[in-house]
């Protein structure tokens, strides 16, 4: 469950990179550089955001899996 709930944040950094990105190709210099580095950064985040959620999820650290077991 928590897996399926960092995608949440996952996809408004991702929407930031791209914007990010978007923005920098129209850029000249070294704030073009900067931007490109800035949306590398971004997805890198976006990255680990979704590592982290898999390995609460699978490794069973997810406190939702229980607040939803008491729900039963």
């Amino acid at each position: 469950m928590c897996f399926l709930i960092s995608f949440l944040p996952a996809t408004f950094w991702t929407i930031i990179g791209y914007f990010i990105l978007f923005t920098s190709t129209r850029a000249e210099g070294t704030i073009r550089t900067f931007g490109q580095l800035l949306a590398i950064w971004v997805f890198v985040i976006v990255g680990f955001i979704l590592l982290a959620g898999a390995y609460i999820s699978f490794s069973g650290l997810c406190s939702i899996d229980a607040a939803m077991a008491c729900l039963k």
